[in-house]
């Protein structure tokens, strides 16, 4: 049985190869077309790419009503599948 703590160890596993990947396709020099979700929210994207993760963690937060933990995870997957 998977428990959430397994459960979360995936996602962060997942969160970190997305990132490895991202830094291979910018290594290689090969164009990363992004897949953006129509969850994405722009404020959120936008604070991601002006580097101010806690305030798109933050916005997150206000706009889909989740936990900490969740928000951050959310943002770091945002960043990677964006490859930001």
């Amino acid at each position: 049985m998977v428990t959430d703590q397994d459960y979360q160890e995936l996602k962060w596993r997942l969160i970190k190869l997305e990132g490895q990947v991202a830094f291979l396709y910018k290594h290689l020099g090969v164009t990363f077309v992004p897949e953006s979700s129509p969850f994405d929210d722009p404020r959120v994207i936008e604070q991601i790419k002006k580097g101010n993760m806690i305030e798109a963690v933050k916005t997150h937060r206000e706009l889909f009503d989740t936990s900490l933990t969740d928000a951050k995870q959310a943002v770091e997957e945002i960043k990677g599948r964006l490859g930001l």
